[in-house]
């Protein structure tokens, strides 16, 4: 399975195309459409998400909602291309018109100033067009169909807020994704404890009037993920590198830890290795899960922990010090309408990310033309490393 997308934060839409999903899944396009509001909300985001009110179009390889094992092709508006429909025009040349938001002033920490010095790009929107968070928007689309997929085979998972700043959500770290879902879904901020809402808030409007802005800790949870998922015999197999580097690919995503992660580096050993049980009923299992459902690059059968290192958002309305293109003069950098902190939609796409590439490890793994004979398999799969 692998999957592609398409299309400029201000361009007319963005298109997504997934290859190798099975025949016979039943798509729920609400479902889809809910996770893309999901990534929208969230405390802290900017005006755009006022404008936009993502909605998903299914294009190709799905007939009366049921998945034909073709390419599914989706497509999102991208409603604001109405402001910026001569200025992102596609096939129109140049005029003076055309070229009034010009970005040559880059800013810190995006991709501005060395994406135009590797594509020899003299106007940066070129750069920042593509580069901005709104792609996301279609991962998070395409992690949704996975997530339906995952749900078929009985694997579960959530994304949330762990920290926003230096505060954080959770008095307890749970790993039942029931459990998880009950209590984020009742705040604004995706997060555990509750009782931290007002802090945060206050954190988040403080930030917000000083012109700055603030990254932050998410936690991803997986449930019933089979063992042997991934492999030990060649570096690029191990499925825990393949979720670090998904979760890398995500915009601001500046660090990734499984299970206890930089903490077990601090610890003995006998701290950190999981004892290993088994059970006439369950199979086999482990007393604790400090590696966060890996060893030797696969999957062990344990709940998969996965968290993700946010940085601020790059983007300051107090911008800071850069260097003009054309003059060579120092200026401030471009100013671009921003959020004061994505952690909350960051949970989300993070999320999505983990899904498609847990889709893909299933469907590398198993023969998955059709769902029905990939659910078959699985059942078989998982009763003999019950009986192994």
């Amino acid at each position: 399975m692998y999957f592609l997308t398409a299309g400029e934060s201000h361009g007319p839409q963005l298109t997504g195309i997934i290859e190798g999903l099975p025949a016979g899944l039943k798509l729920d396009i609400d479902q889809i459409n809910q996770a893309l509001a999901n990534r929208q909300g969230g405390y802290g985001r900017g005006n755009r998400q006022k404008i936009e009110h993502d909605q998903v179009r299914v294009v190709g390889g799905l007939r009366h909602g049921i998945t034909l094992g073709s390419p599914l092709a989706l497509t999102i508006q991208n409603r604001d291309h109405s402001h910026w429909s001569n200025i992102m025009d596609p096939v129109s040349p140049e005029t003076p018109t055309n070229t009034l938001r010009r970005v040559d002033r880059p800013r810190p920490g995006h991709a501005d100033l060395v994406g135009g010095m590797k594509y020899r790009h003299t106007d940066l929107r070129n750069v920042l067009e593509r580069s901005s968070a709104r792609e996301t928007a279609m991962r998070v689309a395409l992690g949704n169909v996975c997530k339906q997929l995952l749900n078929q085979l009985d694997i579960k998972l959530v994304g949330y807020v762990q920290q926003i700043g230096k505060i954080s959500g959770a008095r307890e770290l749970p790993t039942a994704v029931a459990q998880i879902n009950s209590q984020i879904t009742q705040n604004d901020l995706r997060i555990l404890d509750a009782d931290q809402v007002p802090a945060i808030h206050k954190l988040i409007d403080d930030t917000k009037r000083a012109g700055n802005t603030l990254g932050g800790i998410i936690r991803v949870v997986a449930e019933n993920v089979p063992a042997g998922l991934g492999s030990y015999s060649s570096w690029n197999t191990k499925l825990d590198a393949k979720l670090a580097a998904a979760v890398v690919g995500v915009n601001a995503m500046k660090g990734v830890e499984i299970g206890d992660g930089f903490n077990a580096a601090e610890n003995f050993g006998s701290e950190v290795m999981d004892p290993i049980i088994w059970d006439k009923e369950t199979g086999w299992s482990r007393l604790s899960n400090h590696l966060g459902g890996f060893e030797g690059g696969m999957t062990n059968g344990m709940p998969l922990i996965i968290q993700a290192a946010m940085k601020p958002i790059p983007t300051l309305y107090k911008a800071l010090q850069s260097v003009n293109l054309k003059t060579r003069e120092i200026q401030k950098a471009n100013v671009e309408r921003s959020d004061t902190t994505a952690i909350v939609p960051a949970s989300i796409v993070i999320e999505s990310v983990i899904a498609i590439e847990l889709a893909k490890a299933i469907t590398d793994t198993f023969e998955s033309s059709s769902l029905s004979r990939l659910q078959e398999e699985l059942t078989v799969y998982r009763q003999e490393l019950k009986e192994y």
